[in-house]
Protein backbone atom coordinates (compact mmCIF):
# COMPACT_ATOMS: atom_id res chain seq x y z
CA UNK A 1 0.00 0.00 0.00
CA UNK A 2 1.43 3.08 -1.23
CA UNK A 3 2.16 6.40 1.81
CA UNK A 4 0.82 9.37 1.43
CA UNK A 5 4.35 10.68 1.23
CA UNK A 6 4.43 8.27 -1.87
CA UNK A 7 1.76 9.80 -3.22
CA UNK A 8 2.97 13.16 -3.37
CA UNK A 9 5.74 12.15 -4.78
CA UNK A 10 6.69 14.22 -7.92
CA UNK A 11 6.75 11.40 -10.65
CA UNK A 12 9.99 10.94 -13.22
CA UNK A 13 9.93 12.49 -16.50
CA UNK A 14 7.58 10.30 -18.80
CA UNK A 15 8.97 7.13 -21.13
CA UNK A 16 9.22 7.96 -24.81
CA UNK A 17 10.02 11.51 -24.08
CA UNK A 18 13.70 13.61 -24.69
CA UNK A 19 15.13 12.50 -21.43
CA UNK A 20 14.15 8.84 -21.62
CA UNK A 21 16.00 9.04 -25.09
CA UNK A 22 18.86 10.95 -24.01
CA UNK A 23 20.39 10.53 -20.32
CA UNK A 24 20.15 6.98 -21.35
CA UNK A 25 22.19 6.65 -24.47
CA UNK A 26 25.67 5.66 -24.43
CA UNK A 27 26.82 9.13 -25.90
CA UNK A 28 25.50 11.37 -23.05
CA UNK A 29 28.69 9.40 -21.12
CA UNK A 30 30.44 12.23 -23.09
CA UNK A 31 28.18 15.11 -22.09
CA UNK A 32 28.67 14.28 -18.28
CA UNK A 33 31.90 16.32 -18.14
CA UNK A 34 31.20 19.61 -19.38
CA UNK A 35 28.04 19.74 -17.86
CA UNK A 36 30.00 18.63 -13.79
CA UNK A 37 33.01 21.03 -14.42
CA UNK A 38 30.24 23.85 -14.87
CA UNK A 39 28.44 22.95 -12.42
CA UNK A 40 31.69 23.76 -10.19
CA UNK A 41 32.52 26.73 -12.01
CA UNK A 42 30.29 28.11 -9.08
CA UNK A 43 32.44 29.78 -6.36
CA UNK A 44 30.15 28.23 -3.82
CA UNK A 45 29.75 24.89 -5.70
CA UNK A 46 33.41 24.85 -6.54
CA UNK A 47 34.31 25.11 -2.57
CA UNK A 48 31.90 22.91 -1.62
CA UNK A 49 33.47 19.92 -4.03
CA UNK A 50 37.01 21.20 -3.38
CA UNK A 51 36.36 20.63 0.61
CA UNK A 52 34.16 17.88 1.04
CA UNK A 53 34.00 15.19 -1.91
CA UNK A 54 36.03 12.49 -2.81
CA UNK A 55 36.59 13.20 -6.36
CA UNK A 56 40.26 13.43 -5.87
CA UNK A 57 40.49 9.90 -3.81
CA UNK A 58 37.46 7.68 -5.19
CA UNK A 59 36.40 9.40 -8.71
CA UNK A 60 35.81 6.25 -9.92
CA UNK A 61 33.93 5.45 -6.95
CA UNK A 62 31.89 9.00 -7.17
CA UNK A 63 31.52 8.30 -10.88
CA UNK A 64 29.86 5.33 -10.08
CA UNK A 65 27.39 6.60 -8.13
CA UNK A 66 26.62 10.37 -9.80
CA UNK A 67 25.69 8.29 -12.81
CA UNK A 68 23.69 5.68 -11.29
CA UNK A 69 21.74 8.73 -9.32
CA UNK A 70 21.26 10.39 -12.56
CA UNK A 71 19.87 7.36 -14.43
CA UNK A 72 17.82 6.68 -11.42
CA UNK A 73 16.02 10.71 -11.85
CA UNK A 74 15.14 9.85 -14.67
CA UNK A 75 14.35 5.68 -14.90
CA UNK A 76 13.97 5.31 -11.42
CA UNK A 77 10.27 4.97 -11.09
CA UNK A 78 9.32 4.83 -7.89
CA UNK A 79 12.71 5.11 -6.27
CA UNK A 80 13.20 8.59 -8.08
CA UNK A 81 12.31 10.22 -5.35
CA UNK A 82 13.76 8.36 -2.92
CA UNK A 83 17.07 9.59 -4.43
CA UNK A 84 16.23 12.85 -4.77
CA UNK A 85 15.55 12.62 -1.15
CA UNK A 86 18.87 10.96 -0.14
CA UNK A 87 20.50 13.48 -2.39
CA UNK A 88 18.96 16.34 0.28
CA UNK A 89 20.66 14.45 3.28
CA UNK A 90 23.83 14.03 1.77
CA UNK A 91 23.97 17.42 1.56
CA UNK A 92 22.46 18.97 4.52
CA UNK A 93 25.94 19.04 6.32
CA UNK A 94 27.89 20.56 3.31
CA UNK A 95 28.82 24.06 4.22
CA UNK A 96 31.58 26.47 4.44
CA UNK A 97 32.95 29.91 3.04
CA UNK A 98 33.68 30.01 -1.29
CA UNK A 99 36.42 31.40 -3.33
CA UNK A 100 34.72 35.21 -2.56
CA UNK A 101 34.66 35.22 1.30
CA UNK A 102 30.82 34.40 1.58
CA UNK A 103 29.39 31.63 3.63
CA UNK A 104 27.47 28.54 1.39
CA UNK A 105 25.75 26.06 1.79
CA UNK A 106 25.26 22.69 -0.18
CA UNK A 107 21.25 23.25 -0.16
CA UNK A 108 21.06 27.18 -0.51
CA UNK A 109 18.24 27.62 -3.30
CA UNK A 110 20.34 29.25 -5.27
CA UNK A 111 23.69 27.03 -5.45
CA UNK A 112 21.22 23.84 -5.55
CA UNK A 113 19.71 25.24 -8.54
CA UNK A 114 22.54 25.96 -10.57
CA UNK A 115 23.60 22.52 -9.72
CA UNK A 116 20.59 21.02 -11.73
CA UNK A 117 20.01 24.05 -14.26
CA UNK A 118 23.36 23.25 -15.86
CA UNK A 119 22.26 20.08 -17.40
CA UNK A 120 19.80 21.69 -19.81
CA UNK A 121 22.27 23.96 -21.71
CA UNK A 122 24.48 21.39 -22.05
CA UNK A 123 21.91 18.25 -23.14
CA UNK A 124 20.86 21.11 -25.58
CA UNK A 125 24.27 21.82 -26.98
CA UNK A 126 26.09 18.47 -27.09
CA UNK A 127 23.14 16.85 -28.82
CA UNK A 128 24.03 18.84 -31.51
CA UNK A 129 27.22 17.07 -32.02
CA UNK A 130 26.84 13.86 -30.76
CA UNK A 131 22.88 13.22 -31.88
CA UNK A 132 21.18 15.62 -33.83
CA UNK A 133 19.88 18.78 -33.50
CA UNK A 134 16.59 19.40 -31.17
CA UNK A 135 13.26 21.35 -32.80
CA UNK A 136 12.15 23.82 -30.55
CA UNK A 137 9.30 21.81 -29.74
CA UNK A 138 12.13 18.98 -28.21
CA UNK A 139 13.70 21.87 -26.71
CA UNK A 140 10.85 22.77 -24.91
CA UNK A 141 9.93 19.22 -23.69
CA UNK A 142 13.18 19.11 -22.69
CA UNK A 143 13.37 22.03 -20.61
CA UNK A 144 9.96 20.58 -19.28
CA UNK A 145 11.49 17.21 -18.39
CA UNK A 146 14.26 18.71 -16.71
CA UNK A 147 11.97 21.20 -14.42
CA UNK A 148 10.39 17.82 -13.47
CA UNK A 149 13.57 16.19 -12.85
CA UNK A 150 13.92 19.11 -10.20
CA UNK A 151 11.24 18.78 -9.03
CA UNK A 152 12.67 15.16 -7.99
CA UNK A 153 15.61 16.56 -6.55
CA UNK A 154 13.81 18.59 -3.68
CA UNK A 155 14.07 22.14 -6.12
CA UNK A 156 11.26 24.28 -5.79
CA UNK A 157 9.27 25.94 -8.77
CA UNK A 158 10.05 29.17 -7.36
CA UNK A 159 13.73 29.29 -7.71
CA UNK A 160 13.80 27.59 -11.29
CA UNK A 161 13.14 29.88 -14.22
CA UNK A 162 9.70 28.24 -15.25
CA UNK A 163 10.02 28.75 -18.74
CA UNK A 164 12.69 28.48 -21.61
CA UNK A 165 11.99 32.50 -22.31
CA UNK A 166 13.14 33.04 -18.31
CA UNK A 167 16.02 30.39 -18.69
CA UNK A 168 18.11 32.75 -21.29
CA UNK A 169 18.24 35.25 -18.90
CA UNK A 170 18.97 33.58 -15.79
CA UNK A 171 21.76 31.91 -17.88
CA UNK A 172 23.42 35.00 -18.84
CA UNK A 173 23.84 36.85 -15.61
CA UNK A 174 24.88 33.90 -13.69
CA UNK A 175 27.55 33.32 -17.09
CA UNK A 176 28.39 37.08 -16.63
CA UNK A 177 28.84 37.64 -12.88
CA UNK A 178 28.94 34.34 -10.88
CA UNK A 179 31.05 31.36 -12.61
CA UNK A 180 34.93 31.42 -12.90
CA UNK A 181 37.75 29.00 -13.34
CA UNK A 182 37.19 27.41 -10.15
CA UNK A 183 40.03 25.31 -8.57
CA UNK A 184 38.09 22.12 -8.89
CA UNK A 185 37.50 23.38 -12.63
CA UNK A 186 41.14 23.93 -13.13
CA UNK A 187 41.97 20.45 -11.66
CA UNK A 188 39.28 18.68 -14.01
CA UNK A 189 40.91 20.24 -17.34
CA UNK A 190 44.10 19.63 -16.22
CA UNK A 191 45.71 16.67 -18.24
CA UNK A 192 49.10 16.44 -15.66
CA UNK A 193 46.44 15.68 -13.00
CA UNK A 194 47.03 12.30 -11.14
CA UNK A 195 44.25 10.01 -11.41
CA UNK A 196 44.61 6.31 -9.91
CA UNK A 197 43.79 3.43 -11.95
CA UNK A 198 40.12 2.29 -12.02
CA UNK A 199 39.08 0.17 -9.28
CA UNK A 200 36.23 -1.41 -10.43
CA UNK A 201 35.84 -4.30 -12.82
CA UNK A 202 36.50 -7.72 -13.23
CA UNK A 203 40.08 -8.99 -11.14
CA UNK A 204 41.97 -9.63 -14.32
CA UNK A 205 41.07 -5.92 -16.19
CA UNK A 206 41.93 -4.35 -13.22
CA UNK A 207 45.24 -5.65 -12.96
CA UNK A 208 45.73 -5.24 -16.93
CA UNK A 209 44.56 -1.55 -16.19
CA UNK A 210 47.01 -0.53 -13.34
CA UNK A 211 50.01 -2.25 -15.26
CA UNK A 212 49.66 -0.30 -18.17
CA UNK A 213 48.27 2.68 -16.59
CA UNK A 214 51.33 4.90 -16.61
CA UNK A 215 50.50 4.67 -20.53
CA UNK A 216 47.05 5.00 -20.61
CA UNK A 217 46.14 7.94 -17.95
CA UNK A 218 47.99 10.37 -20.20
CA UNK A 219 46.06 10.22 -24.08
CA UNK A 220 43.07 9.54 -21.47
CA UNK A 221 43.54 12.92 -19.93
CA UNK A 222 43.62 14.76 -22.64
CA UNK A 223 40.33 13.23 -24.33
CA UNK A 224 38.90 14.05 -21.27
CA UNK A 225 39.59 17.64 -21.42
CA UNK A 226 38.81 18.02 -25.07
CA UNK A 227 35.47 16.83 -24.30
CA UNK A 228 34.77 18.48 -21.77
CA UNK A 229 35.59 22.11 -23.33
CA UNK A 230 34.11 21.13 -26.85
CA UNK A 231 30.99 20.27 -25.83
CA UNK A 232 30.19 22.85 -23.28
CA UNK A 233 27.83 25.14 -24.81
CA UNK A 234 30.29 28.20 -26.11
CA UNK A 235 29.15 31.21 -23.89
CA UNK A 236 29.92 29.12 -20.89
CA UNK A 237 33.44 27.82 -22.25
CA UNK A 238 34.10 31.27 -23.00
CA UNK A 239 32.77 32.47 -19.44
CA UNK A 240 34.78 30.36 -17.35
CA UNK A 241 38.34 30.97 -19.54
CA UNK A 242 38.82 27.44 -21.24
CA UNK A 243 40.53 27.50 -24.79
CA UNK A 244 39.37 26.29 -27.66
CA UNK A 245 40.51 26.14 -31.23
CA UNK A 246 38.98 25.82 -34.88
CA UNK A 247 41.70 22.90 -35.36
CA UNK A 248 40.03 21.57 -32.44
CA UNK A 249 36.69 22.39 -33.45
CA UNK A 250 37.01 20.19 -36.67
CA UNK A 251 37.99 17.31 -34.55
CA UNK A 252 35.56 17.54 -31.93
CA UNK A 253 32.82 17.41 -35.60
CA UNK A 254 34.65 14.49 -37.30
CA UNK A 255 34.43 12.13 -34.36
CA UNK A 256 30.72 13.31 -33.62
CA UNK A 257 30.20 12.51 -37.25
CA UNK A 258 31.40 9.30 -36.73
CA UNK A 259 29.44 8.57 -33.28
CA UNK A 260 26.39 9.56 -34.98
CA UNK A 261 26.63 7.01 -37.80
CA UNK A 262 27.85 3.71 -35.86
CA UNK A 263 26.12 4.62 -32.40
CA UNK A 264 22.20 4.08 -34.06
CA UNK A 265 22.87 0.64 -35.78
CA UNK A 266 24.56 -0.72 -32.24
CA UNK A 267 22.33 -3.47 -30.50
CA UNK A 268 20.03 -2.14 -27.75
CA UNK A 269 22.40 -3.72 -25.39
CA UNK A 270 25.35 -2.07 -26.48
CA UNK A 271 23.37 1.37 -27.50
CA UNK A 272 21.91 2.13 -23.80
CA UNK A 273 23.09 1.66 -20.46
CA UNK A 274 22.05 -0.85 -18.16
CA UNK A 275 19.26 0.81 -16.24
CA UNK A 276 17.80 2.82 -19.39
CA UNK A 277 17.90 -0.06 -21.12
CA UNK A 278 16.07 -2.63 -18.46
CA UNK A 279 13.60 0.68 -17.84
CA UNK A 280 13.10 0.62 -21.36
CA UNK A 281 12.39 -3.40 -21.46
CA UNK A 282 10.07 -2.91 -19.18
CA UNK A 283 8.30 -0.01 -20.47
CA UNK A 284 7.88 -1.71 -23.99
CA UNK A 285 6.42 -5.72 -22.64
CA UNK A 286 3.86 -3.52 -20.24
CA UNK A 287 2.94 -1.60 -23.70
CA UNK A 288 2.36 -4.81 -25.38
CA UNK A 289 0.50 -6.40 -22.40
CA UNK A 290 -1.76 -2.99 -22.23
CA UNK A 291 -2.63 -2.72 -26.16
Amino acid sequence: MSSAKDAKDPLPPPPGGVLWSLSGDVRALLMLPAALTLQVAHPAVGAGVDEHSVFRTDPWGRGERSLRSLQLWVYGGAQAAEEGRRLRRLHRTIQGTDTRGRAYHALTPANYAWVHATGFPVYRHAARYLIRPMSPAQERALYGEWLQVGRILGIHDRDMPQTIEEFWPYWEKMLAGEIEATTVVRELVDVDQPVPPPDRGPLLLRMALRALWPLLLPPLARFRRFVTIGLMPPDARDAIGLPWTAAQEKRLRRLCAVLRAVVPVLPERLRYLPMARAARAAHATGGRRNG
